[in-house]
């Protein structure tokens, strides 16, 4: 599992302004893009998630409650002005339906099966709160639960090989075949 190289500075400024509720401007790369943008950001919560550092914080221009990588970010300032943190505000409640630190829209039903090798393994953790195992024949498990996006619970998927078989949903299933089929014809 790899971990980010931490900028101390970033940290320090960032932390900071979360403790202080103090707004931030900085500018951001998105996962998909070339290219940084400006923010403006009210900073609510700095959380340490799957070795990687994000601020969850309301984007004024945007208005809206956005997840920001630490490591995108460039050019962090303090602006100075105060803000008053939402008092039901929850990172818990947030983050409730997400398998990692993406949060969706949807509700999604997802069921994986996983043979015998991968079910003492997977059986061992709790990776989400809706999550209920049912034991199958010859050691096999069945996990189910309910997440809001389907993003990172295919890579997770993805990363038992063989070991796993997605279920449901339909839509899971046809993106981890298609990237499966990719993987092959670059293989």
């Amino acid at each position: 599992m790899g971990v980010t190289v931490a900028d101390l500075e970033l940290f320090e400024k960032v932390s900071r302004a979360v403790l202080e509720s103090r707004e931030l401007t900085f500018d951001y790369q998105k996962l998909r893009s070339s290219r940084h943008e400006a923010r403006c950001v009210q900073p609510y919560h700095l959380g340490c998630i799957e070795n990687q550092w994000y601020l969850f914080g309301f984007d004024l221009a945007r208005q809206q409650l956005r997840t920001f990588a630490l490591p995108r970010m460039r050019k962090v300032r303090d602006t100075g002005a105060g803000f008053r943190r939402p008092a039901d505000f929850s990172i818990t409640k947030h983050l409730s339906d997400s398998f990692g630190v993406f949060t969706g829209k949807g509700r999604h039903r997802v069921r994986i099966w996983f043979d015998a090798f991968a079910a003492r393994l997977v059986g061992e953790r709790q990776w989400h709160p809706s999550q209920t195992i049912r034991q199958l024949r010859d050691g096999e498990i069945e996990l189910s639960m309910t997440l809001g996006g389907l993003e990172e619970v295919e890579r997770w998927a993805l990363s038992w090989g063989e070991h796993a078989r997605v279920l449901e949903p339909m839509a899971l299933k046809r993106q981890i075949r298609r990237v499966a089929e990719v993987i092959l014809a670059t293989h």
